[in-house]
């Protein structure tokens, strides 16, 4: 869970290393100086501050040289507090601690964890026991072609089997239609997923005959009912597409596991 708290300092800190650097280099090519700018009763007044005390009034002649002050000033001002961010992630990244409490009891000896119950669990245990809760998915009838994943679950799709065996071997904990209440119906999401660094729950939906319109109408109430129960499109809730015409890009689900799912 904190391990992506320090990716996440470590990422920008090397956004903001970069861009001091690329400010440092461009910003040498602009003009000395700092343009003040001035209201007057029907029209501005642009100066342009040295270091001597008097400021030098800069006319529409002087329009190329106006902006590059301006744009000057504007990269001086981030350069300082990226340079202050800098300082602070770089203060963070010292004190931030290499033992996390969810890691406390993974660092026990097998003797001692006989013996303790943990006030937080580690991260292993916590999906142990989000996979085993019991759940009844959605009935697949008798006569009906189906598909079996790598995790052993018969699913509807070869666009839901690719799916379910791309989080498998991506070590995405997953649930395939476990019922969730919503509004006085019973849903059953197509993929319930957590989030290990986050213990968060995401609902991915694979809307396989988006070109149907009986589908699309049920789409739409499903969708629209899953928005009022708090449950959104790029929080929480995830939706991949097909159609008779376009087939399931897969580059789609492998895009979420690698930026939303872990």
């Amino acid at each position: 869970m904190n391990n992506n708290l320090r990716d996440d300092m470590n990422h920008r800190f090397e956004l903001i290393s970069n861009l001091v650097r690329e400010i440092e280099k461009k910003i040498n090519n602009y003009p000395s100086g700092r343009l003040i700018i001035r209201h007057r009763k029907n029209s501005l007044g642009f100066y342009l501050a040295g270091s001597d005390s008097n400021d030098r009034y800069l006319n529409k002649s002087d329009i190329k040289l106006i902006e590059k002050t301006a744009q000057k000033n504007y990269l001086e001002k981030v350069l300082r507090v990226s340079q202050k961010e800098l300082c602070a992630l770089k203060k963070m990244m010292e004190l931030y601690p290499d033992t996390f409490a969810e890691d406390v009891f993974d660092l026990l000896t097998e003797e001692r964890k006989k013996l303790i119950k943990p006030i937080v669990m580690p991260d292993e245990l916590y999906v142990k026991e989000w996979l085993n809760k019991p759940y009844k998915p959605k009935e697949i009838r008798e006569g009906i072609p189906f598909y079996l994943t790598m995790n052993g679950e018969r699913v509807r799709s070869k666009s839901e089997m690719i799916i379910a065996d791309r989080l498998y071997t991506n070590g995405i904990p997953y649930k395939y239609e476990c019922p969730i209440q919503i509004m006085g119906k019973v849903y059953h999401p197509d993929f319930t997923i957590l989030k290990i660094s986050t213990r968060k729950n995401l609902y991915l939906e694979h809307n396989g005959k988006i070109d149907d319109p009986d589908y699309k109408n049920d789409f739409v109430t499903r969708i629209n009912d899953f928005n009022l129960a708090g449950i959104r499109q790029g929080d929480n809730l995830f939706l991949t597409f097909e159609s008779s015409n376009i087939p399931f890009d897969v580059r789609t689900i492998d895009n979420m596991i690698n930026t939303q799912f872990k």
